[in-house]
């Protein structure tokens, strides 16, 4: 586990390294550093009271997911758990802190297995690679001819295609649990090269699968679709909002499909802290609307402030839940926490 680790990470500075060099080519930092010296405390007030509401419907939305899976909890200390995850999603490398917010529910409600939690968490991002990917195809779709790269186009192919064939999947795994659970275990060659291992890793893939009849539950799945609807709304309120007060002169419609973009590579494997992700995918997304002149100077100020003011949001938060979590007794300390969910500790 520590060898993965290792490799995890080193691979995740790999991506962290090439997204900086992408993003920094080319910037004009003196002209970088006027911009956000010319910052004032109002704009980042507005740009943080959009997070806020982003925040609540993000740790919302996630209730109904688990009740589907007869999972209850207050709704105070579903926020306390999903403010610890968000922040271990930000800091933890290629997307091991998706591990948090399940080993923290099974925990706190015995009897619940963390891979059926897993499995929900899987509904969450494939639903939301979904949105921001049919968000980022109509957006190339429908832009003037040449204002995206031919990259970009590529790319909303890509993802609108892959998160589709992910939702097959979801749907295709309920329906035929048995079939799908005897071919991934054939095509890794489990069933041949560790029997023994085969039937472990067979059971936590039906749990795990279990986790999918969110799906079923129209009532609660609807909730949680229209709960996302306002979450990736107020991201893109927010993300539009702080663009016009940084003097960059995009419309609501543009500042929706940077924020699609941004949110597709993010669901990639990530760097830590997402440094370098964030930033290369912001640019990229305002080179198909603005000049380079332009994005090499207040764009990248505008990126260092989204992720900067995110970064900082998400690590209070997420702190702070994780101590108010460690004083009920009922969880470990944080460093015990990271490291047991990263881990993926079966529980439940």
């Amino acid at each position: 586990m520590n060898r993965r680790l290792v490799v995890n990470a080193t691979l995740s500075l790999v991506v962290g390294v090439a997204c900086l060099a992408f993003a920094a080519h080319g910037v004009a930092w003196g002209a970088v550093r006027q911009a956000l010296g010319s910052l004032d405390a109002t704009t980042i007030a507005i740009y943080v009271a959009t997070l806020l509401v982003a925040h609540l419907f993000r740790a919302w939305r996630w209730e109904y997911l688990l009740r589907a899976l007869g999972v209850w909890l207050r709704f105070d200390r579903l926020l306390l758990i999903s403010s610890a995850g968000f922040m271990a999603i930000l800091a933890l490398p290629f997307r091991l802190g998706e591990l948090a917010r399940p080993y923290y529910v099974a925990r706190e409600v015995r009897g619940t297995r963390m891979s059926t939690l897993l499995g929900a968490v899987a509904v969450e991002r494939i639903v939301d690679g979904l949105l921001i990917s049919v968000l980022f195809f109509c957006g190339a779709l429908g832009s003037a001819s040449g204002a995206f790269s031919h990259e970009l186009r590529v790319a909303a192919w890509i993802s609108l295609i892959g998160f589709f064939g992910l939702t097959a999947f979801l749907v295709a795994a309920q329906v035929w649990t048995d079939r799908t659970i005897a071919l991934a275990l054939r095509v890794t060659l489990l069933d041949r090269l560790a029997p023994a291992h085969a039937v472990k890793i067979g059971d936590k893939l039906r749990a795990l699968i279990s986790g999918f009849r969110a799906l079923a539950d129209r009532r609660n799945f609807a909730l949680f679709l229209a709960q996302s609807v306002i979450y990736w709304g107020a991201n893109g309120l927010g993300m539009w909002l702080l663009a016009r007060r940084m003097d960059l002169a995009i419309s609501p419609n543009a500042a929706f499909v940077i924020m699609a973009f941004t949110g597709v590579v993010l669901t990639l494997p990530n760097s830590p802290g997402l440094v370098g992700q964030f930033h290369a995918a912001i640019k990229a997304g305002l080179l198909a609307y603005l000049p380079a002149a332009v994005v090499n100077t207040r764009g990248i100020a505008y990126a260092i402030v989204v992720h900067g003011v995110q970064a900082v949001w998400y690590s209070a938060i997420g702190l702070l839940s994780m101590i108010a979590l460690a004083r009920t007794g009922a969880h470990a300390r944080l460093r015990d926490a990271v490291h047991e969910s990263t881990v993926g500790e079966e529980i439940g």
